[in-house]
């Protein structure tokens, strides 16, 4: 039975007793029936309101079934374009990102910090997310006092946001206009030694270093490859060739995604085949106390430096990075280019950076034996520093 109520609508009386609002219309041509919903969930005024919709859709020349239909699928997918599947799309892809991809490292880090919104805002659906909400859930992570972690979190929420735009899920970058909007974070720097004579009186204290043979090994080894602390507690040693004293670091291990090649001193050489007689010939050249399939932690050098008595605004295990630097730099020996690429600094410029890994390989060859004898000189008590020259040694 129907029940007409005009201009095309009528309610539906199923022989079960249902009760159905219907809208019968013409588009292009053809007749069409449109479901408006049931009775009595759906009251006789809202099925009016709901039938001028339609109607005002079809003086437009939209199909009001059609149109409900892309309302469902878009809702469909709203519902599963949360903000955390999203997150996890984009992860998932930095990581496959080629040279400019995710290093292991950078990866774990930013799943971490992301995963730290997934009470907030996690759940939400990536459209409906304003920008007081992302406000509320990086305010949460500085009122713990972490104030850099808030705004990195930040960060990646927008390289999200913008991704799931370039992917046609969202129309704007909802965080676009938060900037300022954290405190901004004290920078600070890595404790470093930098000054001759205590670099002696700190290479003297590794040598003396009583805990871990491993890691005193380790913290020998730091000042003469000068690599990133995670480079070194990553080195496995298929990477590592002593007799042709090389290291090349795969670029997946690297911050830049480019491998690097670290020439080896012969004390380099000497200490490594030192570790080798341990853990080698296979696996990590620096496992975890727990398991060798896992490297040491990203603590140890650290600890090890606390164990001597430095504290961390005086020596980091990435300060023997900015030791070298310093150091190589004030010798006036060596061309700075080749200093910067044995710090596997990147280069924007991919054609220069591709000059500088073959034009300065014999200096830096040169310069890594030269690094690692005077460090031989600092620990025996040379603290004077060679007169400063013009070019290459």
């Amino acid at each position: 039975m129907k029940l007409a109520d005009g201009a095309g609508m009528f309610l539906l009386v199923t022989p079960a007793g249902g009760k159905l609002w219907r809208l019968k219309y013409r588009i292009d041509g053809r007749e069409k029936l449109l479901a408006i919903g049931v009775y009595p969930e759906i009251g006789l005024s809202e099925a009016r309101k709901r039938r001028e919709e339609a109607r005002a859709l079809i003086a437009q020349g939209q199909d009001p079934s059609r149109e409900k239909q892309r309302d469902k699928v878009r809702s469909r997918i709203q519902a599963a374009d949360t903000f955390t599947a999203i997150a996890n799309e984009y992860c998932a892809k930095r990581k496959r990102d080629g040279e400019s991809g995710w290093s292991p490292a950078t990866a774990t880090r930013s799943e971490y910090l992301l995963s730290l919104l997934n009470t907030s805002i996690g759940k939400l659906a990536i459209a409906e997310i304003e920008p007081a909400d992302v406000l509320v859930a990086v305010r949460k992570i500085e009122g713990k006092g972490n104030l850099e972690s808030a705004r990195r979190t930040l960060q990646l929420a927008s390289m999200v946001f913008r991704y799931a735009v370039s992917t046609a899920r969202l129309r704007s970058d909802p965080t676009r206009d938060l900037r300022g909007a954290l405190t901004a974070p004290k920078v600070t720097h890595y404790g470093a030694i930098t000054e001759t004579k205590r670099v002696g009186e700190l290479l003297r204290a590794i040598d003396g270093y009583e805990g871990s043979g491993i890691t005193k090994l380790a913290l020998q080894i730091s000042p003469h490859v000068f690599v990133r602390p995670g480079e070194l507690r990553h080195a496995e040693w298929g990477e590592i060739d002593l007799d042709g004293a090389l290291w090349i670091i795969p670029a997946g291990k690297m911050k830049m995604r480019k491998a690097h090649h670290v020439p080896l001193s012969a004390q380099a050489v000497a200490l490594f085949r030192e570790v080798q007689a341990v853990t080698g010939p296979n696996g990590y050249v620096f496992p975890s106390v727990r398991t060798r399939t896992r490297p040491m932690s990203e603590n140890t050098i650290n600890a090890g430096l606390r164990r001597l008595g430095y504290t961390t605004d005086e020596m980091t295990a990435h300060g023997f990075r900015a030791m070298a630097s310093t150091l190589l730099n004030e010798s006036g020996k060596w061309n700075p280019d080749a200093i910067e690429r044995a710090l596997a600094h990147g280069d924007t410029d991919k054609v220069r950076a591709a000059y500088h890994r073959g034009a300065h390989w014999k200096e830096r060859v040169e310069m890594a034996q030269w690094w690692s004898d005077y460090l031989d000189q600092l620990r025996k008590g040379a603290d004077i520093m060679p007169l400063r020259t013009n070019g290459a040694a």
